[in-house]
């Protein structure tokens, strides 16, 4: 069952957009970024400004935590994921390519867009997915570790 559940997840990542991203600042402030996002199986990347406050609060601490869900009024069909992982900032030049690529393929007007010397690339590796489907159960949620 683990592994279907982790193929859901890689799934209903690769077919949503946008999440929300948590960090804590240096001072244990909690901060929430919306966020578009790529992913890759279970990895999630994010391109920003190496100069944001989520850079500097993951560059304090990599500890990081993330929803994607569905923006549905009907309580009784929610799906989503809550996500806790570990960020890092990318510098392997065949992944940031690789990454570039599928970015490039879900979010087509990124193909016009100049380069920009101060655009970084953060990688999320999961530890730790809550899978939420209140269409089984309200309140339903299965955990999966990573």
């Amino acid at each position: 069952m683990t592994e279907e559940l982790k193929a859901k997840i890689c799934e209903y990542l690769a077919t949503h957009y946008y999440l929300n991203l948590a960090t804590l600042s240096p001072q244990g402030r909690p901060m929430a970024h919306t966020m578009a996002y790529v992913s890759e199986n279970e990895i999630v990347y994010l391109a920003t400004n190496k100069n944001t406050r989520k850079v500097q609060n993951i560059m304090q601490n990599p500890h990081v935590a993330f929803t994607v869900d569905e923006d549905d009024p009907d309580w009784f069909d929610m799906q989503a994921l809550q996500v806790e992982g570990r960020a890092s900032i990318v510098t392997d030049e065949t992944e940031l390519r690789e990454v570039g690529e599928i970015l490039t393929a879900k979010f087509p007007v990124t193909a016009d867009m100049p380069p920009d010397p101060d655009t970084i690339m953060i990688k999320i590796e999961p530890e730790i997915v809550y899978y939420l489907d209140y269409s089984i159960e309200f309140g339903y949620r299965e955990k999966v570790d990573f």
